[in-house]
């Protein structure tokens, strides 16, 4: 286990307001964090620019206020971290565990899938471009080993970097670098030493820490928390139409947001305005409580109506 103070973090990309299932990974990292005395940091993962909406990260800011979710220090925002993403590509090219890719999504529609439907890198570049290519992106080479891990949810994972992923991009093909990238530089930049984020981040847990093996970076604690998806079974997000939180009666939703955590308030704090909900969850957060399934929301269309 880490030994340092415990530093946490919300990292939303503004690509839209928070929804339901983005209240509950912020809940339970913000909860994480002050159970154990320590800071909870925010960070706006906007590297995606064409996707990020204008005024969406102002948005997130007033929702995250209105539920009482009160970060600590300065909000810290990727789109201007370029340099730092840079320089740790140039550290990876200097070791030589990354090269030029010139493939396109369309080459590799065939490729095999893993069981996230993620394509499984078939090596096309790896010795080298193909004869005419155009290099487009750059790509971490992954060795043939597994990586374990502990979640404090989920419990002793592992997985094979090659078979189950393969060469995956650290620096985009329209020249922003990538989410894998990106997350971990700034993890250590911030002295993060607990994630605790949705369980669709789950299997990005392994890239990361082979990444941050490279650079020599630490590792943070990790925990995946359960998804909110709707009837379908997909995770509620922008694509999915998932409605925006509402910025009143936070506490209903803050009440339902912490049942689906496994931490269902007493009947007492019924009514409660989100600062007395959170000093409760606060001073009962236990993280083995928080259940590994997904929790399907009702069919409605009223954002607070969670199980």
């Amino acid at each position: 286990m880490n030994s340092a103070p415990h530093v946490g973090r919300f990292a939303p990309s503004p690509t839209g307001p928070l929804h339901v299932g983005s209240l509950v990974a912020a809940v339970a990292s913000f909860l994480d964090a002050r159970a154990a005395g320590g800071r909870w940091l925010l960070r706006m993962e906007d590297l995606d620019r064409p996707r990020c909406e204008p005024g969406a990260a102002d948005t997130i800011l007033r929702q995250l206020d209105a539920y009482g979710l009160h970060w600590d220090g300065a909000v810290l925002v990727q789109s201007q971290r370029d340099d730092a993403y840079a320089e740790a590509l140039a550290t990876l090219q200097a070791i030589g565990v990354v090269y030029p890719c010139a493939c396109t999504r369309s080459q590799l529609t065939q490729a095999p899938r893993n069981h996230e439907g993620e394509i499984i890198y078939p090596g096309t570049c790896r010795n080298g471009l193909p004869a005419g290519a155009v290099a487009r992106a750059w790509r971490l080479r992954v060795p043939d080993v597994s990586t374990r891990f502990h979640d404090r949810i989920h419990g002793d994972l592992e997985q094979n970097l090659a078979d189950d992923v393969g060469d995956f991009i650290v620096k985009r093909a329209d020249g922003q670098f990538a989410y894998q990238l990106a997350v971990v530089v700034d993890d250590a930049f911030q002295g993060i030493t607990h994630v605790v984020r949705g369980a669709d981040l789950l299997w990005n847990t392994p890239r990361q820490i082979h990444l941050q093996t490279l650079l020599g970076l630490p590792t943070p604690v990790y925990a995946h928390v359960p998804l909110i998806t709707n009837a379908a079974g997909q995770k509620l997000s922008k694509q999915t139409l998932a409605p925006a939180l509402p910025e009143t009666g936070c506490g209903a939703v803050l009440v339902r947001a912490l049942a689906v955590l496994g931490h269902a308030p007493p009947v007492e704090l019924e009514g409660a305005e989100p600062a007395e909900l959170l000093a409760w969850a606060s001073a009962h957060w236990h993280i083995e409580n928080v259940p590994t399934h997904p929790v399907v929301a009702k069919p409605t269309q009223a954002p607070d109506n969670l199980p």
